[in-house]
Order: C-alpha cells, then sequence, then structure tokens
C-alpha cells in the first residue's frame, strides 16, 4: 500500500474512534440511545436479531428487477473512483442534492470534475436524515468499503481517496465483482424488444461469471402511443424484425418474433411501467385503424389511446401466458414532470413523481379478462400510491386459483415506497388481507452496483416487524410455529423467489 493509501486510511481510523468515542460519551448521557448502524441495525428486539442473523443475513440475492447496464457488466467495466458508481444515473441522489441547493453541474452535468460532484454529494448526506438515502449510503460504505463513520463535508476527501485506492486495487468493485460479493444469485436486467442482448450473450458465454443475468422483457415503448417517439420506435422495430410494420397485427408479429428470442435468451418475466390499467373496450379493427392513424401522423383523442394500451397490455399478456413468464406491472407514476429540465437533460433523471389513478375497476377487468380465458399467469403488481396499497393486497386475493403458492403477487415497495416506512406499511397490508409468507420479496429496481445493500436493509425491516409481533405475544414462537415463522423469513428473503420464478 503506498503512502496517500496509507494516510488516507489511517485519517480515516482516526475519524471512526473518534465517532466512536464520541458515541461513548453521548450514551453515558443518554443511556438507552443505541449507536448508529450497528451489526443490530434496525433490530429492536433479541428475536429481530435472531431472525436476521441465523436466518436471512446470510442466503443469497435474487434481483429480480433492476435497470443496471449489461455492456457494464458483460465487460466488467473498471470504474475510475466511487462518484462514478455512487452518482452516475442515480436520480434518488440527484433529487437530495437538487433539494439541497446543488447545482444541476454537480448532479447530471459534465462541466464538474468527479471529485467535485462526490463533495457535493458529502455536503449533502447530514441534510438526509430521515431520508433512505442515508441509509443506503452508509450500509453500501460499510458492507462495500469496511467504512463505518458517517459521510460528511470534514471527512469527505479522506473517505474519497480511500475508496479510490480500494477501487483501483481490488477488483470486488467491478460490477461483477460487486456482484460476488454481495452473493447475487440472479440479476434481472430490464430490456427493450429491440435490443440485441448482445451483452446478455457475452456474459453468458463467460464461465468465470457466476451470477445468472437474464433480460426482462420491457415493451413500453411499443404501448406509448400518445408519444412522439412511437412512430419513430416502429421504424426501429421494422428493421430489427426485417418486416414491414404497417398494422397492429404487423406489429404484434413482430414483437412475437422478438418475445421468442428473448425467450432463448433465458427471459422468464416481462415487465410494464405504465401510469394506470385501462379498461376501454375495442375490437382488432379499431386498434388497427388507430394505429395506422398514429403512422399517418393523424391526432389521436384520448379515447383511441386508451383503447390501444387496453389492446397492447391484453396482447402483451397472451404472450407471457402462452410462455409462462410472469407479468410485471409498475403503476401510479406520473414522469417528466419538469417540462423544461425534461429538454435539457432528458428522462429519468429525478422529475416525476406519485401519481392519482381511480384503476381499481380497470385492474380487476383487465385480470379478468385473461382469468376468464384462462390466460392469466404470474402477475406481480407494483403500486406507487400507498393509498392503494390494500386496494392492490385485496386484488391479489381475486385471482389466486390453487395452481401455484402467491401467483398473484403484491410486489415490494417500488421507487418512492423502497424506504423503511413504505415497506413496513406494503408489508403489513399484505400481511393484513393476504399471506406475507408467500411473499416473493425484495428487489433493488436500481441503476447502480453498490444498491445491492437494499436487499439487507428489506431483511433487517422484515426480521424487526416480525420480532416485535413475537415479543409482543401476538405470533406463538415454540416448537413448529418457530419453525414456521423462521422458515418464512428464509422463504420471503430467498426461497419464495427461487421457487416462484424457477430461474
Amino acid at each position: 500500500m503506498d503512502l496517500v493509501a496509507t494516510t488516507c486510511v489511517l485519517r480515516i481510523q482516526i475519524f471512526e474512534s473518534t465517532f466512536l468515542l464520541l458515541q461513548t460519551g453521548i450514551e453515558k448521557q443518554y443511556t438507552n440511545m443505541q449507536p448508529f448502524l450497528t451489526k443490530n441495525f434496525l433490530l429492536q428486539t433479541e428475536t429481530a436479531c435472531n431472525l436476521y442473523h441465523e436466518h436471512a443475513a446470510h442466503l443469497p440475492i435474487i434481483d429480480y428487477h433492476c435497470h443496471l447496464n449489461p455492456k457494464m457488466v458483460a465487460e466488467n467495466k473498471r470504474f475510475d473512483n466511487i462518484a462514478q458508481i455512487w452518482l452516475d444515473g442515480d436520480h434518488y441522489k440527484w433529487r437530495a442534492m437538487r433539494s439541497n441547493g446543488i447545482n444541476e453541474k454537480y448532479c447530471t452535468g459534465h462541466d464538474a470534475s468527479d471529485k467535485e460532484r462526490f463533495l457535493e454529494w458529502a455536503k449533502t448526506v447530514p441534510y438526509t436524515f430521515r431520508n433512505p438515502l442515508y441509509h443506503w449510503t452508509h450500509l453500501e460504505l460499510k458492507t462495500a468499503f469496511g467504512i463505518n463513520t458517517p459521510l460528511n463535508p470534514e471527512n469527505a476527501e479522506e473517505i474519497y481517496e480511500h475508496c479510490n485506492q480500494m477501487i483501483a486495487q481490488d477488483a470486488r468493485f467491478t460490477p461483477r465483482g460487486m456482484m460476488e460479493h454481495y452473493h447475487v444469485e440472479v440479476v434481472c436486467t430490464t430490456d427493450d424488444p429491440a435490443d440485441s442482448l448482445e451483452w446478455h450473450k457475452v456474459a453468458m458465454s463467460d464461465p468465470t461469471f457466476h451470477t445468472k443475468m437474464l433480460p426482462t422483457w420491457r415493451p413500453d415503448a411499443a404501448m406509448q402511443i400518445d408519444s412522439s417517439t412511437f412512430t419513430p420506435y416502429i421504424h426501429r422495430l421494422s428493421e430489427v424484425t426485417n418486416r414491414d410494420i404497417r398494422t397492429f397485427d404487423d406489429l404484434l408479429d413482430a414483437l412475437q418474433e422478438r418475445h421468442t428470442y428473448f425467450e432463448q435468451m433465458g427471459c422468464r418475466l416481462s415487465d410494464h411501467g405504465i401510469e394506470e390499467f385501462y379498461d376501454e373496450p375495442y375490437t382488432s379493427a379499431e386498434i388497427n385503424v388507430i394505429f395506422q392513424k398514429k403512422l399517418l401522423g393523424e391526432k389521436l383523442n384520448e379515447h383511441e389511446v386508451r383503447q390501444y394500451k387496453h389492446a397492447f397490455l391484453y396482447t402483451q399478456a397472451l404472450m407471457d401466458y402462452a410462455a409462462g413468464w410472469t407479468q410485471q406491472y409498475h403503476y401510479g407514476v406520473i414522469r417528466n414532470n419538469n417540462t423544461a429540465m425534461f429538454q435539457r437533460v432528458g428522462a429519468d433523471t429525478g422529475f416525476d413523481s406519485i401519481g392519482e389513478f381511480n384503476t381499481a375497476k380497470a385492474l380487476a377487468h383487465f385480470l379478468d379478462e385473461l382469468n376468464q380465458e384462462g390466460h392469466l399467469t404470474q402477475t406481480i403488481i407494483y403500486n406507487l400510491n400507498p393509498c392503494a396499497n390494500e386496494v392492490i393486497a385485496t386484488m391479489i386475493g381475486n385471482f389466486q386459483d390453487g395452481s401455484t403458492p402467491g401467483k398473484i403477487q403484491y410486489g415490494a415497495g417500488w421507487w418512492f415506497l423502497d424506504q423503511k416506512d413504505g415497506m413496513e406499511k406494503q408489508m403489513t397490508a399484505l400481511s393484513n388481507l393476504g399471506l406475507l409468507s408467500r411473499f416473493v420479496g425484495m428487489l433493488t429496481d436500481s441503476r447502480s452496483f453498490l444498491s445491492y445493500p437494499r436487499h439487507e436493509y428489506f431483511r433487517r425491516i422484515l426480521c424487526n416487524l416480525l420480532g416485535n409481533d413475537i415479543e409482543n405475544g401476538l405470533i406463538p414462537y415454540v416448537g413448529y410455529e418457530k419453525q414456521r415463522l423462521e422458515q418464512m423469513v428464509e422463504d420471503i428473503c430467498y426461497y419464495n423467489a427461487k421457487q416462484y420464478f424457477k430461474f
């Protein structure tokens, strides 16, 4: 280790020692105060500690929904510094930085250096108390870099240099290295039907890569007929499939060809990012007319748009059923609300929010029409507005058919809800109105290779929730029931997903 690295390590050790001494002094004044981020972080009872350490912590990760870049995985990209791993593409951090008065050039801009961007993030971190970013940041520093002191402007430069020394010297900080470090067994990326999946091929053919990376079918671009990008996308899909796409039936033929290709590449999941579900009646002739009007540049009315989206989701569900896939629906987001910033920095940059949609009846009808025809495949529904928690928790029970445990799933707390309060409310609604024991658990939904501690975060919250119930006398914890409860924890953290998806 060179002199710079040694100096950084010593300085961080001093910071950590000082931090521990400060905590010790505080504890003498407030004897009931818990230190930050100990091994029992978030675990409030002895039972919760036992459940987590003995039955959750050691299990592998099945990350069945994320937005990682397959090319980075295939090439096993070497990052230059922690800012590239942490800040590139992370709209969660960008939103917090903007709210803290940080200039856009340190978020999505290219005029600032990586170090400057990191230091601006470090300035923001102490302002994120009670935001999940504070917990995620320090879980990642601890589990990846062994840093146990909070990040702040006073120690930011030392931590930056220390992390960069580790990144430069340790293969653990490549995409594959981080997956292996966090025991990721399966990771499912999010992929457009027109994608070649060439990087999945590269990764799959490498015998040294032990994590299974599979594509997920995400056909949103072919559904957004009300978008200016729709017609160019149809032309792109036409080129990829070497088909002349002039009608909706032509589109379905092209998508079926790609769907089959995705299946051959190991895909077992579809995913749809939608504002709401649709219930407008339609005929095949009407949808073909709507499709052709769009290609001719004619303006569609709202009813026609909703008819098309209903038909599109329905036909996609038929493809998924025929292939034996699981379909996922992430609904309830209003995207790109800030027009000026959308034009400046593009989509997925932190200007989206929770929407309000009256979609329960449309969802019920959508699932019902598939179910009546015997074409309802395994389904996961994620709501973004927490006011729909009980709606979804009751809706899934309408279409369980005994063929598969938890065939219709209430998806984990998503996006703005993947924090402690959101996770607890999602699991409480599922517990009260369904079977939490059949839940397929957590996912990262992230673009960062350092996001895997979110699974740890979820597991700790789950164990604490159950541990509190046990110690309050709400769940028995002896004999058969003790074994069932411990198996329940292991199932939710790993085994349910492994059995449900059959990767």
